[in-house]
């Protein structure tokens, strides 16, 4: 889903879904600063990679969390309606993390 996302950033192939005034506003800032989709999508490419490699899930899991905030925290602000997907997501994210959690303890050590 997450590389998918990131593809479709660069490709175009998924319709966008109408958007209100307010979420006009918010992607006309995105698009006036240059850089910030195209990292976002590198991110979300290079974490829906690594997520789906077992031996990476772990590190991919990590990568793609500040994107998942992001996302929680912009649904739950400016398109509330449409959270559903984004929390999904986000518990997945959490899910992955919490089941690799022992991966982890070598770098809080």
């Amino acid at each position: 889903m997450m590389s998918n996302s990131g593809l479709n950033k660069f490709l175009n192939y998924i319709p966008m879904p109408e958007m209100s005034e307010e979420m006009m506003q918010v992607m006309s800032g995105f698009v006036a600063i240059k850089w910030i989709f195209p990292l976002v999508a590198i991110v979300e490419i290079i974490a829906g990679i690594l997520i789906a490699i077992p031996k990476t899930k772990a590190l991919g899991a990590i990568v793609i969390l500040p994107v998942m905030v992001g996302i929680v925290i912009h649904h739950a602000v400016h398109d509330v309606e449409t959270i559903g997907i984004a929390l999904v997501l986000f518990g997945i994210n959490i899910w992955a993390i919490v089941a690799n959690w022992h991966k982890y303890l070598i770098l809080i050590k």
